[in-house]
């Protein structure tokens, strides 16, 4: 994952369970679990054991782990052969690997009217 401006990436490591919502400037890594929202400005890296339970909002994603909630997606959502996803998603691109689950709706972000 790219470093924000100020070199600092956020991360929840495995083991560790928020409750309550997060918004944070730049990056997050997720490798606990999370009830509740996520709003960044950054990307989310929810990693292998990563698990959210509440809605995301950023600029970036890579799905990994498990999401039960929608996901808005400004620019590009990577859904890999791990991912479990169970809501909308909203993203400009999207690419999902074979053996990702979603489920849900998904609408793509019409570039031009941004």
């Amino acid at each position: 994952m790219n470093e924000t401006s100020n070199g600092l990436i956020n991360t929840i490591t495995v083991g560790t369970s928020i409750k309550g919502d997060i918004q944070a400037n730049g990056d997050f890594r997720m490798d606990g679990s999370l009830e509740g929202n996520i709003t960044l400005t950054g990307k989310l890296v929810v990693g292998e054991h990563g698990h959210i339970v509440g809605n995301v909002v950023c600029q970036n994603a890579n799905v990994i782990g498990i999401i039960d909630g929608n996901l808005s997606v400004k620019e590009f959502l990577t859904l890999y052969a791990s991912s479990r996803v169970k809501g909308d998603i909203v993203a400009n691109k999207l690419a999902i690997e074979p053996g990702a689950y979603f489920t849900g709706s998904c609408h793509m972000l019409d570039e031009l009217s941004d």
